[in-house]
């Protein structure tokens, strides 16, 4: 009996998907876009075939090179902008998660139980819109402020954490969604902005997560976008 049982568990554990083995195997998903439209999507990691060949040596990185032999396919644009480079953690009860581990919280979490878990992106709507990791849900930080005159944004910002709001906006937190939450980059600070204000009102710190790369990061290592909503 005990010696089928490690068969069986063997069995398990050989099949099972590994974190880090989600950029080649790659996780469908349905993303919803902000005008209800929905589109499937695979976020894997896409590297073009002809960037396959470039050595890992100074010589590939230095800027004649860049400039002369790298082909296009293989070069990502950085914008420069304002913000302030943000820490590695908010402080030591929000985790931080790279990007291995929010391909992973996809893939078994918000994938299996969406009522559950959330990515939130923080971003305002026209950043979610021109692009963001697929089946995000948009949160904006603006939101997540009481404002009479967006009340309808404020109660669907609330509803997409799981939480309910009550009466003269009393917020019952007792079916908040285990929520990662991202914006542009380490540099933008919406997110923690986000994360910290939750702190504040009483959402439970022990399912608020931050991914502090962002999109920035997201990007940088081609995986997979959704197309902007023009």
């Amino acid at each position: 009996m005990k010696t089928a049982l490690l068969i069986v568990c063997l069995f398990i554990y050989s099949h099972a998907v590994k974190p880090y083995a989600l950029q080649f195997t790659g996780i469908k998903v349905e993303h919803t876009y902000s005008n209800g439209t929905k589109e499937k999507y695979l976020i894997e990691r896409v590297i073009n075939s002809k960037c396959l060949n470039i050595s890992v040596s100074k010589e590939s990185f230095t800027d004649q090179n860049i400039a002369t032999n790298i082909p296009n396919e293989c070069k990502k644009t950085i914008i420069s902008t304002k913000g302030v480079i943000q820490g590695l953690y908010i402080n030591d009860k929000i985790k931080t998660y790279s990007e291995i581990e929010v391909m992973n919280f996809i893939f078994t979490k918000t994938l299996k139980n969406p009522e559950s878990y959330v990515l939130v992106d923080s971003r305002k709507k026209s950043w979610f819109d021109f692009k963001t990791i697929p089946s995000a849900v948009n949160v904006p930080y603006e939101d997540l402020k009481y404002d009479e005159d967006f009340e309808e944004d404020f109660n669907e910002a609330y509803k997409n954490l799981g939480i309910k709001v009550n009466e003269n906006n009393k917020l019952d937190f007792s079916n908040a969604k285990t929520a990662v939450f991202f914006c542009n980059g380490p540099w933008c600070p919406i997110s923690s902005k986000s994360i910290k204000y939750l702190t504040s009102i009483g959402y439970p710190t022990n399912k608020m997560i931050w991914y502090r790369g962002g999109m920035a990061s997201w990007e940088s290592l081609s995986l997979s976008v959704t197309k902007n909503l023009k």
